[in-house]
């Protein structure tokens, strides 16, 4: 559900997991006007849904229309899924789970593609073979960004056990409200002219912007500061490669890109759903990279 929706992927990697599982069910679009979509998402359980995502701009709306709301989305302030159970609507938020287990699964070697290059283990599409482990205590994270995507990574990290946070956005304000709201004192708030110096000594680094993604302004950010063994993570898919990707792996850093937060965040909606926990596999990803015509 979203306004619009038609670019969305998921039916594709819904679809792919209920024919894998022979399942008799079906991933549909829904497209609502943002004022409508309330009353949307109230009428799920009568329409016989078993539950839907919420895209842009229904994340809001989904924690209103929900009859509960687990604490995940409240810290998050947003909703992306919604299951329905005996006609009670619950609301969630996968983006967190997707999106450290995109870095967990990449950093880790655990999925590879028919991509990789043999001689140097570097997949295409942001993937490494016997890479160093992400280990998320290692050292402190930088966070570019302070929207909806900076919520749930942010909440994501912390969880793990990222020690220090250091988030950088071109507002420094909105850093600030996201800091003292979700920081738990470990959200260090720095000036976005003072990005690039935050990057010595960081074990990681997250774009959450929509900078680097197709049609949008290229990310302005050098990497001469940034240890040669930290993880580097552009949430943006389309393209697979940004910049910041292509420039980390050029100087030698581990890259992942967005892709897998895509794909991981639908496990845990799908299993609500129907009752099947599916796995995100080389060709479920080779299929949505065609889709997405190698971009």
């Amino acid at each position: 559900m979203g306004w619009p929706v038609a670019h969305s992927r998921s039916p594709l990697i819904h679809g792919y997991w209920l024919k894998k599982h022979g399942i008799a069910g079906s991933y549909d679009l829904l497209p609502v006007k943002p004022e409508d979509a309330v009353a949307a998402i109230r009428a799920l359980p009568k329409r016989g849904f078993a539950g839907c995502n919420c895209t842009v701009p229904h994340k809001h709306a989904a924690l209103a229309a929900a009859d509960v709301v687990d604490d995940l989305a409240r810290r998050i302030g947003a909703a992306n899924t919604i299951v329905v159970r005996d006609g009670v609507i619950h609301a969630t938020n996968t983006d967190a789970e997707g999106f450290l287990r995109n870095l967990v699964t990449a950093a880790n070697g655990l999925l590879r593609t028919k991509f990789v290059d043999d001689a140097t283990g570097v997949g295409h599409a942001g993937f490494l073979v016997n890479a160093p482990e992400f280990r998320p205590g290692a050292g402190p994270a930088v966070v570019l960004g302070a929207g909806g995507a900076a919520r749930a990574v942010l909440v994501a990290l912390l969880d793990a056990g990222v020690p220090k946070i250091l988030l950088a956005n071109r507002t420094r304000a909105r850093a600030g409200e996201l800091a003292a709201e979700l920081g738990q004192g470990r959200v260090e708030v720095v000036g976005w002219d003072e990005r690039e110096a935050a990057l010595a000594g960081a074990a990681l680094l997250v774009n959450t912007t929509s900078m680097g993604m197709q049609g949008n302004e290229p990310l302005p950010l050098r990497l001469d500061d940034l240890p040669a063994d930290a993880l580097v993570n552009d949430i943006v898919y389309v393209p697979l490669e940004t910049g910041l990707l292509a420039a980390a792996r050029a100087r030698g850093n581990m890259a992942v890109d967005g892709l897998g937060m895509l794909l991981h965040q639908a496990v845990p909606g799908f299993e609500a759903w129907f009752g099947v926990r599916p796995d995100v596999t080389p060709e479920l990803r080779d299929i949505i990279v065609r889709d997405l015509g190698g971009k």
